[in-house]
């Protein structure tokens, strides 16, 4: 096993939505080794973080920029893990020495901040990975290979959802908890599309390997957080004739996280939900359906040994596909061959599309990208 990668967080507290996730993601095959973070700006949040985390009081820093300058020289790549409006500065910040990032979706804000960022990380020529985590999950990368070797043939038909009710879904006193206050605030790119949006999108692209050529896009508020879009709606053409269909927002009664990828190809058709992510459900081309779970036979990618941290029969989830790509960055960061690291190039991609999309909802016609 290979020595622990120095990793620093900016951002990621106790008391954030997915701080601890990255803590343990991180950690849970031995790549990382927490050593020093900034985790809030209440400095009593910040101190029980690190003590939580077992960190030296010395490496607890309230200010960010101060531990960048002290720890950079410790440091194999820091994490950046605030709210996406603060990530611009604290990328540009981390890219100066220049440091290995690993950041949080969405990559950032709009589409100007993701150039620069872009620009940026040519000039110094130094890796930002973006966790889109939804791909560590073993069948979900199962899938890819079988589409990417033809075994639904052509592909035709995508259609992705991610339904939320956090927006909908009421307290026993009959009122909705209020999101942060920059979940309440919509720019050129609604914020929903930046917490749930940026995963379909590059979930459709990592799966088929193909692009958006176009996009038509209708934006909704239907739940109770007034004054900002709760659900979208997307048609878009890709290459290769493949049409896709995108669902998702925070305002669907009875879903928690319900993620699921139906694909439709000439030879066949498959479908994966993250509630049981398990199993793959395939029809070939006479109409058999069969279910094809972690440790089938014919399994290329899902069934290595990587993937099977407990036998069968004990599902791996959320978190387990989290280290998965946490995995996949420190391979990327040891100079080792990696296709599933991935870059700030695609987040750029996948903010285009959802500003072009909320462009075409605004317009209420389509985009052609």
């Amino acid at each position: 096993m290979a020595k622990p990668l120095r990793l620093a967080f900016i951002g990621g507290g106790i008391n954030s939505a997915i701080g601890m996730t990255h803590k343990i993601a991180s950690q849970m095959d031995g790549h990382f080794q927490l050593t020093a973070g900034c985790f809030s700006r209440d400095e009593s949040i910040n101190q029980q973080t690190g003590a939580a985390w077992g960190l030296e009081k010395r490496a607890i820093y309230q200010d960010a920029l101060l531990m960048l300058e002290k720890e950079h020289q410790r440091l194999d790549a820091v994490a950046v893990l605030t709210p996406t409006p603060a990530h611009r500065d604290i990328l540009l910040a981390c890219l100066e020495y220049p440091l290995p990032i690993i950041c949080e979706k969405a990559m950032v804000a709009t589409v100007g901040d993701a150039q620069e960022i872009q620009q940026r990380v040519d000039e110094v020529n130094s890796p930002l990975y973006v966790t889109f985590n939804y791909t560590g999950y073993p069948m979900v990368r199962e899938l890819r290979q079988r589409l990417l070797s033809g075994g639904l043939g052509r592909v035709q038909q995508v259609m992705v959802e991610m339904p939320q009710e956090g927006f909908s879904r009421c307290r026993n006193d009959g009122n909705v908890t209020l999101p942060q206050l920059w979940r309440r605030v919509d720019g050129e790119i609604p914020t929903v599309s930046l917490d749930l949006g940026v995963h379909v999108h590059q979930l459709v692209e990592f799966l088929t390997d193909k692009q958006a050529l176009d996009v038509y896009a209708v934006n909704s508020t239907f739940a109770r957080v007034p004054n900002v879009v709760d659900t979208v709606n997307i048609v878009s053409r890709y290459t290769d004739d493949m049409v896709c269909n995108y669902w998702y927002g925070k305002a669907a009664l009875g879903f928690r996280n319900g993620l699921r990828i139906r694909i439709y190809g000439t030879e066949g058709s498959a479908e994966w939900l993250q509630m049981e992510p398990e199993y793959l459900r395939i029809a070939d081309i006479h109409g058999n359906v069969r279910i094809v779970d972690r440790t089938a036979g014919d399994n290329t990618i899902a069934n290595l040994d990587r993937y099977c941290r407990f036998k069968a029969g004990h599902p791996a989830g959320f978190i387990e596909a989290f280290a998965n790509y946490y995995c996949d960055i420190a391979a990327a960061l040891r100079g080792e061959a990696n296709s599933y690291a991935i870059g700030s190039a695609t987040a750029l991609q996948g903010l285009s599309f959802l500003e072009s999309a909320n462009r075409s909802a605004i317009a209420q016609q389509k985009i052609v990208l």
